[in-house]
């Protein structure tokens, strides 16, 4: 995808084969700004803090975090252990995304499997490139199958603007390229098929407003951005043709784990009878789970929620909502029950989201 008409993945090697870079996302919209990781913890801390965020993004640059720890590991006494310790470090970071087990655990068996250190390193970039490689592969395939569901609305209205509702930021900034919730957008629009997005600002740290928003403003997408509470609104009136959301977790039975928030815009949806699509790589499935309730819940700082971040006077400024002796609870993520999915846009296709449904699509 393209910022100010120059192409950009969101994390890349640097050509010293030794630094990664990054787009540190807690700058946009106001600011575009490229920071350089340099160590696994630096790699950790990136996922922690949200520098990068959705959950491709994060397994993709926690490979990358495993690819540094192979550099550190040279010359180490024992760098087996020390290569698990950095492991588990970047496994810590963010409880709900599974890509991150999926792409740590897919690189420390890859890595330990080999002999020298020089093998290690050369092993962890491949690796690393690869799943980097695969995840924009597999988003530019989500918007193949989505598409046909926006072109479906588009001739029942007689090519009139189909209206896509979506929550958080599952667009490219959340992935490598391209995005998961959306690729089916952006394949819609380069196509000539008219949309327009309603973009939730998704408090507390508003994703939406401030990343979606700019990205689908980059693209040339017609967007509007509303509070987290409008949706419902809009639905009852007939202004909304589908939603199509992202998810950092979905259990093999079709339960969605998404940003705080898509639980009840699915229930409007249900309720408004308005098509209520998840859009998801694979990777995202946790095969070994079958009840969302068990899926681990990120309680992030109140901080997020007693303040909010802003541009003033040319200058980004924290600045406190609530009353001084006020408390915050700020849970990251909700479970949406597969009951409330309409059906689930892969990259093998479109299933429904159920038990059977999943296992025949990836059999």
């Amino acid at each position: 995808m393209k910022i100010d008409g120059q192409s950009y993945h969101t994390i890349w090697l640097d050509d010293n084969k030794k630094d990664i870079k990054i787009i540190d996302q807690r700058w946009l919209p106001h600011e575009f700004r490229v920071v350089t990781l340099k160590t696994v913890e630096e790699a950790a801390q990136a996922i922690k803090e949200m520098w990068v965020r959705g959950a491709p993004l994060i397994g993709v640059t926690a490979a990358y975090g495993m690819y540094l720890a192979t550099l550190e590991a040279q010359g180490k006494p024992n760098s087996a252990k020390y290569l698990q310790e950095c492991a588990r470090q970047l496994l810590e970071t963010r409880p709900t995304a599974v890509n991150l087990q999926w792409a740590v655990n897919q690189q420390l068996h890859a890595i330990l499997s080999a002999d020298s250190p020089q093998e290690k390193i050369q092993i962890a970039s491949d690796t690393a490139l690869r799943l980097k490689q695969e995840d924009i592969e597999v988003c530019r395939k989500i918007g193949e199958h989505g598409i046909s569901l926006i072109e479906e609305i588009s001739i029942a209205k007689s090519s009139d603007t189909v209206n896509i509702l979506t929550h958080c930021n599952a667009g490219w900034l959340a992935c490598v390229d391209w995005g998961t919730a959306t690729s089916p957008i952006y394949q819609a629009h380069n196509k000539g098929i008219k949309v327009h997005v309603w973009v939730d600002e998704t408090r507390p740290r508003n994703q939406g407003a401030r990343i979606t928003a700019w990205e689908l403003g980059q693209h040339g997408i017609p967007h509007t951005i509303i509070t987290d509470n409008t949706g419902g609104h809009l639905m009852q009136r007939d202004m909304v043709d589908m939603c199509i959301v992202g998810t950092d977790r979905t259990t093999r039975t079709g339960d969605v784990a998404n940003k705080i928030g898509t639980y009840l815009k699915a229930l409007a949806a249900k309720d408004n009878n308005v098509p209520f699509y998840v859009a998801l790589p694979s990777s995202t499935i946790d095969w070994e789970m079958t009840d969302g309730k068990n899926i681990p819940i990120e309680v992030r700082g109140d901080d997020e929620v007693l303040y909010i971040y802003g541009k003033h006077e040319g200058t980004i400024k924290k600045v406190r909502l609530a009353p001084e002796n006020s408390q915050g609870l700020n849970y990251g993520f909700d479970i949406t029950p597969a009951r409330l999915v309409t059906g689930l846009i892969t990259e093998r296709g479109i299933c429904k989201a159920n038990e059977r449904d999943i296992k025949n699509m990836f059999s």
